[in-house]
């Protein structure tokens, strides 16, 4: 790519926005962070200390009234501002990538969609986990039919916090869409229909476990893929001692891999990409073969390919730039949030729902 690389205004600077989408959006070539919004000094300090040429914005409105300045809009704030900020920035006619979940509904999710279309804007949904190290690995696996027809599909997502943190993520205001279906529901329920296609059915069990909080911390989801393959899937701030990963169990093999991709960590920890990025070690590498379990030592290790979350934008500026396909639609975003719906309907009416 050459020429002048793209503006990109990069809304909220909490987690999402200081730890994933800045670092990422300033180590890919053919984009340029520009602009900042935040109203929090602690985070403008943060935001101009490791990015010292950058603008600042206080609120979005401040950004928009600059829209012929930037390229692109990055929505990385609280999920119930993603669905108006992202709806301004199209009717401002900017591409506009948006953090996972993209929307509260389906519904509303598809109608960015068609916005974006009828505008011909890109819209791209932030689903980094599509590039974590296991999930490039199983894919691979899959691809060169190394596990024969897969039968079942288990993937964890599950944490050991016995206090809530507070926050919109643990709010129990429904308007907040917070809770662990919709934040680590997106990444699991994404990534299983990536992998084996639409959900005929879903089942869900969620509970809110730790004394104070307000929604749920402890979610499970079966989902039948039209496929065949059935989808078990968890996530959890309440488990004390956690389960693979991934668990695959197919006609010939399984693949079984525990520990989280080290890109977040790294990412938190203040590095950033270049040579060896995404790499673990041999001891982390999950195992494939029959009939014993890993544990003891069954099947022979599988070397885990690098995570690369940089592959994402590196995607979305070669759509911008070049027309490519984009990496991530609001409409598979939409598809996802159709399973995470059914599962909330599932777990409160006590049924198996039907899509």
């Amino acid at each position: 790519m050459t020429g002048t690389p793209l503006r990109v205004g990069l809304v909220g600077y909490g987690l999402a926005g200081s730890v994933f989408h800045a670092p990422l959006i300033a180590a890919t070539e053919g984009l340029a962070l520009d602009t900042v919004v935040t109203s929090n000094p602690e985070r403008q300090q943060q935001a101009r200390a490791e990015f010292p040429d950058l603008r600042l914005a206080a609120t979005p409105d401040e950004l928009f009234a600059r829209a012929a300045e930037l390229d692109l809009i990055v929505v990385a704030s609280p999920n119930k501002t993603h669905v108006p900020l992202a709806t301004t920035a199209l009717e401002a006619g900017l591409p506009v990538v948006v953090d996972k979940p993209v929307a509260g509904t389906a519904a509303e999710a598809r109608e960015l969609a068609a916005l974006a279309e009828e505008r011909e804007l890109l819209l791209s949904v932030f689903q980094n986990r599509r590039w974590d190290n296991d999930f490039l690995t199983l894919r691979k696996l899959l691809n060169e039919g190394e596990l024969g027809d897969v039968w079942r599909f288990e993937s964890r997502f599950e944490r050991w916090r016995p206090k809530p943190k507070g926050g919109w993520r643990e709010s129990g205001d429904p308007a907040e869409i917070g809770g662990l279906l919709y934040d680590l529901g997106s990444h699991v329920v994404d990534q299983a229909l990536v992998l084996f296609g639409p959900a005929a059915s879903v089942y869900a069990e969620t509970d809110v476990r730790r004394p104070g909080a307000e929604t749920d911390d402890d979610t499970f989801i079966a989902i039948t893929h039209t496929s065949g393959v059935r989808s078990h899937l968890y996530v959890s701030a309440t488990t004390a001692q956690l389960g693979p990963r991934f668990r695959v169990l197919g006609s010939s093999a399984g693949y079984v891999k525990y520990g989280l991709d080290p890109q977040e960590a790294a990412l938190r920890d203040g590095l950033r990409p270049g040579p060896g990025w995404g790499a673990e070690p041999e001891s982390l590498w999950g195992r494939v073969g029959s009939g014993e379990s890993p544990v003891t030592g069954g099947g022979r290790a599988e070397p885990t390919l690098p995570g690369d979350y940089p592959a994402y934008y590196a995607a979305v500026a070669k759509a911008l730039l070049e027309g490519a396909p984009n990496p991530v639609t609001a409409r598979e975003a939409a598809a996802a949030l159709d399973v995470l719906e059914a599962a909330r309907r599932s777990a409160r009416e006590k049924v198996t729902v039907t899509l």
